[in-house]
């Protein structure tokens, strides 16, 4: 059975969550993996891949000391700034939930993406001022499932913050590792249901 639980804060996964973006970020891996010389299909994306940071992505598939594998992840983040800069991959009922989350308590960004190409599509989407803290690929060591990126993100928001009055929203097996890791609530990606559910929100443990 579901739990009710008061949020004292809200974390956002970015990609397939706040920005509905995994089929170009699959159709950006596949290609530069084709040129690469190990291609990807949609499956083996979506089963083995999404949910981990871009680098791990790239390693995972390329392998660490591929010569190919940093020119990767610095041309999988200009073609993805090129496609979505302008917001529209964040669709309005998602803006919304963020917003309402936003004005009745702090809410975060917690991304295997790196910041550079999440702060202009939130800036796109009019989000930026809704914001308190932004956890990307660059600010970890160790990306999710891992859970650092989820306990930097207790640090930004709120020193005293406990993990459990934390509400995440995952879409991924790896983002939903990292946040119950970490021991905050986590929630599929219902962001419209949670919209409307004032400062409570029904939990999946």
């Amino acid at each position: 059975m579901a739990d009710l639980i008061r949020a004292g804060a809200v974390t956002f996964d970015f990609n397939g969550t706040l920005s509905h973006d995994e089929p170009i970020l699959y159709q950006i891996f596949a290609d530069l993996f084709a040129e690469a010389g190990r291609p990807l299909s949609a499956q083996e994306y979506f089963d083995q891949l999404a949910g981990l940071s871009d680098p791990e992505i790239v390693w995972t598939w390329l392998g660490r000391g591929h010569p190919d594998a940093e020119h990767v992840i610095e041309e999988r983040i200009a073609r993805y700034r090129a496609m979505v800069a302008d917001g529209s991959t964040v669709p309005d009922s998602v803006r919304a939930a963020v917003r309402y989350a936003a004005s009745v308590g702090p809410v975060a960004i917690v991304t295997g993406a790196a910041r550079s190409e999440v702060e202009p599509v939130l800036a796109a989407a009019g989000l930026a001022g809704s914001i308190t803290a932004i956890v990307s690929a660059d600010d970890v060591a160790d990306g999710k499932p891992h859970p650092e990126s989820y306990l930097r993100a207790l640090e930004l928001l709120d020193g005293d913050l406990r993990a459990d009055e934390v509400v995440a929203f995952e879409d991924t097996e790896a983002g939903v590792t990292s946040a119950k890791a970490c021991g905050a609530c986590w929630l599929p990606h219902r962001l419209t249901e949670c919209a409307s559910s004032a400062s409570t929100c029904s939990a999946t443990s």
